[in-house]
């Protein structure tokens, strides 16, 4: 029986995981699937080893806060994949805290993978050389980053975005609202503070006052919240009741698809959800805060000029970006308004996130699971 480990670090990686597990499993019957999971990863039968909340962590001030407890999790984790090898290990994303995981067992002779790519392209590119050294095999969501990192002796495999499987080509709005309860005719403005409590502390009343100012201006505006579980669901409404009394909003949990695909505009935190919006087509405008001491370091050594991924990708501003003491209410909202009173800006984006989308979408999950099982193809077989 073959035996695949898996680690995953949050939300994002949960939903990764879960979807590599089903093709996993489709392509080699019987498979044993271990891991740090999350309920996605659960749910499809993932044996657990830990699970993701332990890993609810961003930030460098927020790492080094929690090293000794992180540094715990990680040697029970690693403690068990040396008592019970596996034939894979996959490492999904938090290369920070899967790096130690994947060098040692690698240094066993058991074989590793990562999946999702180090932004080390962003700010650490010294680091990719290194990755050959405790990687068998690195997979990719973008296609500049298979090159970047086959230009390291990396081997690399682009397998496309999985959230651009999940979401149709083309966009519909009512269906999604039909969905979601909503409206059929009204603007509607997605607020999506994040995964991560972190996340929510420092960008609910930022987004809440937003949208004040949104709906000031455009009183038929209603607002739709995507919250990650019942916590955020509960923090959302309570602050909102103190910082956004006057508005309509409606708060959906686990819907973050049809939240995006539902609405008009959206005002997102930089992340995963930035690349949702892309295949949604609805059109962004991305704000983001880290701890002060955090950003302090991080801007000393990114590189890009970009932190939102589909500015990344286009080398542009596809979408506006806040960043810190630029992520106003006042800048949030004003760019919000421009997506809604200007619809010819708003044709030009939906036309190139079509593009995007057409480009990412590769079956990712599919090709993962071969790329996986393509390293021990002698037991598969």
């Amino acid at each position: 029986m073959v035996h695949v480990g898996i680690v995953a670090g949050e939300a994002s990686g949960d939903q990764l995981g879960a979807a590599l597990i089903d093709a996993l499993r489709l392509q080699c019957p019987g498979i044993r699937i271990t891991g740090m999971a999350g309920p996605k990863m659960l749910a499809t039968g993932c044996e657990p080893v830990a699970s993701i909340d332990e890993l609810s962590v961003m930030g460098v001030v927020e790492v080094v806060r929690r090293y000794p407890e992180l540094r715990r999790l990680r040697d029970r984790v690693l403690r068990f994949y040396l008592d019970d090898r596996p034939d894979v290990f996959v490492g999904i994303d938090v290369p920070d805290f899967v790096t130690g995981i994947e060098s040692r067992l690698y240094s066993k002779n058991i074989k590793t993978v990562h999946y999702v790519a180090p932004q080390i392209w962003a700010w650490r590119k010294s680091r990719a050389k290194t990755l050959s050294e405790r990687l068998d095999r690195l997979l990719v969501l973008f296609p500049f980053e298979e090159y970047f990192f086959r230009c390291y002796g990396v081997d690399t495999r682009f397998v496309g975005h999985p959230v651009a499987d999940q979401i149709p080509l083309a966009r519909d709005v009512v269906s999604a609202r039909r969905k979601l309860g909503l409206e059929s005719t009204r603007p509607y403005v997605a607020l999506m503070p994040g995964s991560r409590v972190q996340e929510w502390k420092r960008h609910v009343d930022v987004f809440l006052s937003a949208a004040n100012l949104v709906a000031k201006r455009n009183k038929e505006t209603a607002f739709v919240a995507g919250a990650i579980d019942g916590d955020a669901e509960t923090y959302f409404l309570k602050r909102a009741a103190s910082v956004s009394p006057g508005i309509e909003l409606t708060v959906r949990r686990g819907r973050s698809h049809d939240v995006l695909g539902a609405s008009n505009a959206a005002i997102v935190a930089s992340g995963t959800i930035t690349m949702e919006g892309v295949f949604t087509k609805t059109p962004l405008v991305v704000g983001y805060r880290l701890a002060p001491m955090s950003y302090f370091l991080m801007k000393r050594l990114v590189t890009v000029r970009h932190i939102a991924m589909p500015n990344v990708l286009a080398s542009q501003e596809i979408v506006p970006e806040f960043v810190q003491s630029a992520m106003t209410a006042d800048a949030l909202a004003g760019a919000t308004i421009e997506w809604l009173e200007n619809e010819d800006k708003v044709r030009k984006y939906e036309a190139h996130c079509s593009e995007a989308h057409h480009t990412l979408r590769r079956d990712a999950a599919t090709q993962a699971a071969e790329a996986v099982l393509g390293l021990v193809q002698h037991k598969v077989l």
